[in-house]
């Protein structure tokens, strides 16, 4: 990875619908499937899914910070998940889903804060916004049929997407 790219991690439930979001925009150089957040080292799919981990499924996002900013992709972030739901996203449930902004310096932090006080006096929303900002914690790749679901899964992933988070982003975001 050269010196000016540049990395973003974001919760904001499946992991696999977290992706394509930002797989797409240019300026994004990778987007890692994986898990952060928990106490166990090199957890397993298995181990997050049954909770023993305390591991959050979340996306690694490398990026080329002089096409793509931070702050837009914090902007897209929020975009993809529903703000006021603490303990899930659409039909993914616990806290292994929940949503959360890992920042890894204080100028991260700086832009992720602001971009959340701005999204809580918009109105946008009738409910509090509970998104957490977190520090970083080591981050581990998910198995491999986990990466780039959305390209090898196209029917799964289009269910997916359609439990809920399709229509939710949809009626509040467009």
């Amino acid at each position: 990875m050269s010196e000016s790219r540049e990395t973003a991690i974001f919760a904001g439930g499946c992991f696999w619908c977290m992706v394509k979001p930002f797989d797409t925009q240019p300026g994004i150089e990778k987007v890692i499937s994986g898990y952060t957040g928990g106490t166990v080292p090199n957890p397993t799919y298995d181990q997050v899914k049954r909770h023993e981990t305390g591991h959050t499924e979340a996306v690694k996002i490398i990026f080329d910070p002089t096409i793509m900013s931070y702050k837009r992709l914090v902007e897209i972030y929020w975009q993809q998940t529903d703000p006021t739901d603490a303990m899930g996203q659409f039909q993914d449930r616990g806290d292994n889903y929940r949503p959360v902004i890992f920042v890894k310096d204080a100028a991260q932090r700086q832009v992720a804060e602001a971009s959340k006080r701005q999204l809580e006096e918009s109105g946008r929303f009738d409910a509090p916004i509970v998104t957490t900002i977190e520090n970083a914690q080591p981050f581990y790749e998910a198995e491999e049929e986990h990466q780039e679901f959305y390209r090898k899964n196209s029917e799964r992933f289009a269910m997916e997407e359609a439990a809920g988070r399709e229509g939710f982003v949809k009626s509040h975001w467009q």
